[in-house]
């Protein structure tokens, strides 16, 4: 287990994720996530459908730091909603700034570059783990456990949900965590990115984008 793997996984690292409850706050105003097996639920979805597409691009960018401009357009197909692209391109953004700062390397130098509004999210996430030494087996793990993660705690602070189960559910996670991110890693190895789809997240987010009193960012 790598010190850097830890730190990029870390919710404290300063990439923004903490303002975005990955549709999880939507789910919860539509009454669909409303306690621990409803939020299990969305968790286990959310995993194999955004989480394995993330895990596949942040894995194929940490293997082709070359190539980091046709896995953006491959993100860019897999996402769309408008709502959903904007969200991912400005954690991007943010993740890209404190990368640099704490891995500096020509990679990043040149991605920020080339994306000066922020190249997707797992692009990113697979740039930095580059960067900082990590394998693409790493960026995928870390994508994966961010799908899930980023919404159980953003379920916490909207429904007072006991953070003691919350946790004790995304350890159970913990096997299906592995297998997808080691089913992301052989599509991106194989050049097969999948595009699995949640369409209702994607009305989520187009929703929640209109609110004018929320919590998170997305």
């Amino acid at each position: 287990m790598s010190a850097a793997l830890l730190l990029l996984a870390d919710g404290r690292f300063p990439a923004g994720g903490h303002a975005h409850s990955g549709g999880a706050e939507a789910a919860v105003k539509s009454g669909r996530v409303h306690d621990h097996l409803s939020m299990a639920a969305f968790l286990t979805g959310r995993l194999h459908t955004t989480g394995l597409t993330t895990a596949a691009l942040a894995a194929a960018a940490a293997l082709a730091p070359d190539g980091l401009d046709a896995v953006d357009l491959a993100a860019e197909a897999r996402t769309p909603s408008p709502a959903q692209r904007a969200a991912s391109r400005r954690l991007g953004r943010q993740l890209l700034r404190a990368a640099r700062a704490t891995w500096p390397h020509p990679v990043l130098d040149g991605l920020k570059a080339r994306h000066p509004g922020g190249a997707h999210q797992p692009v990113v996430l697979g740039a930095t783990a580059h960067a900082a030494g990590l394998t693409p087996a790493d960026a995928a793990a870390v994508a994966a456990y961010e799908s899930v993660n980023g919404p159980a705690t953003a379920c916490v602070r909207l429904l007072g949900l006991d953070p003691y189960q919350v946790t004790a559910q995304l350890a159970r996670l913990a096997p299906a965590l592995d297998a997808v991110a080691a089913q992301a890693v052989e599509a991106a190895r194989a050049g097969e990115l999948p595009a699995a789809s949640a369409p209702l997240l994607d009305v989520y987010a187009e929703q929640h984008g209109s609110w004018k009193v929320r919590l998170f960012a997305s």
